[in-house]
């Protein structure tokens, strides 16, 4: 009877520690598989802002970072920024890195504008684009790829939206001729935001409606332009375009012959005309009478000068000593 207690005592002892041995390897192994799952996997991705705004003039600087699924990447690599269109758009600018060199060497910068501030090697693609005009304003998308196959690329598909801001500037002013012998006015101006057009002008309200400029359907929405259908006073006709950013104004004038009828408009333009004719002709009459007078002297009874004389007087003068006196002229 005591064997079998003490039998019995120790199998109690040894499951206890047989079930912990195995739940402890259980959790090891669930562990472990846990860490390979919960492992981040370095993917490709774009990391870039929504919108980045500058002024006209000034440089503005498009963030842009990435992350790839390679531990280490030494080898050849290009840069690419584009603009308008991911994949498709136009190239602003390249540069490439040559294997084991961190210097990106410029291929492409569009105007000279565009230079690669971060460091491909780095993950960084930054770029910084000089003396920025309302033009630049736009979406931009960078890209990077490795010397591999084709899933060794990567380019961002939302990119980033370049607002340029700028103060109005009247980029033309003109007067043309209407139906009916009238005029219209014409006056187109940029800036960003788009600006707000108003004419003044003699007998005339502010306010007359902005209509689309054209350039406006290829993308320039940064322009407008307002029509002034008809000029009827003579006068001084203003157009003044402002924005958040400040305003700018441009003049031009209007002035009409009025006569009683179209001949007796005329009539004014046709008279002085003919008399700057007479008057062209009094002046080549004129000289023509001053290039005669060496030509039939007034006087023509006045001797003749001694001019064979002076002649031999110059002879003489010019006569080397060794010549015979018969040379002179006797009377």
């Amino acid at each position: 009877m005591e064997w079998s207690l003490r039998l019995l005592a120790c199998l109690v002892g040894i499951l206890p520690i047989g079930s912990f041995v195995r739940t402890k390897r259980d959790t090891t192994g669930n562990l472990l598989n846990t860490e390979v799952h919960s492992a981040p996997a370095q993917r490709w991705s774009m990391h870039v802002p929504a919108e980045v705004s500058a002024a006209a003039g000034e440089a503005a600087v498009l963030p842009c970072t990435f992350t790839h699924p390679h531990r280490h990447y030494d080898g050849p690599l290009t840069a690419i920024w584009r603009a308008g269109e991911a994949y498709a758009g136009p190239q602003v600018f390249r540069c490439a890195a040559a294997r084991g060199s961190e210097l990106c060497q410029t291929a492409l910068s569009l105007h000279g504008r565009f230079r690669l501030l971060g460091n491909p090697r780095r993950n960084d693609l930054s770029l910084r684009v000089e003396r920025l005009a309302l033009a630049d304003d736009g979406r931009y998308f960078c890209r990077v790829e490795f010397a591999g196959d084709v899933h060794d690329r990567y380019e961002s598909r939302h990119g980033i939206r370049l607002r340029v801001t700028a103060a109005p500037r009247i980029v033309n002013l003109s007067v043309l001729p209407g139906p009916a012998h009238s005029f219209r006015a014409l006056c187109t101006a940029e800036g960003e935001p788009p600006p707000v057009l108003d004419w003044s002008g003699p007998a005339l309200g502010n306010g007359s409606a902005a209509v689309p400029g054209p350039g406006q359907g290829q993308g320039h929405g940064h322009q407008v332009t307002a029509e002034l259908p008809a000029l009827v006073h003579d006068g001084r006709y203003t157009c003044t375009a402002s924005n958040s950013l400040g305003r700018a104004e441009a003049s031009v004038y209007l002035f009409r012959f009025h006569g009683a009828s179209r001949a007796s408009a005329l009539a004014l333009p046709l008279g002085a005309l003919g008399l700057k004719a007479l008057l062209l002709l009094g002046v080549l009459a004129a000289r023509a009478v001053a290039r005669r007078r060496p030509e039939h002297p007034v006087a023509q009874d006045s001797p003749p000068r001694p001019q064979a004389q002076e002649s031999n007087y110059e002879n003489l003068s010019q006569m080397s000593p060794r010549d015979p006196p018969a040379a002179t002229c006797l009377p």
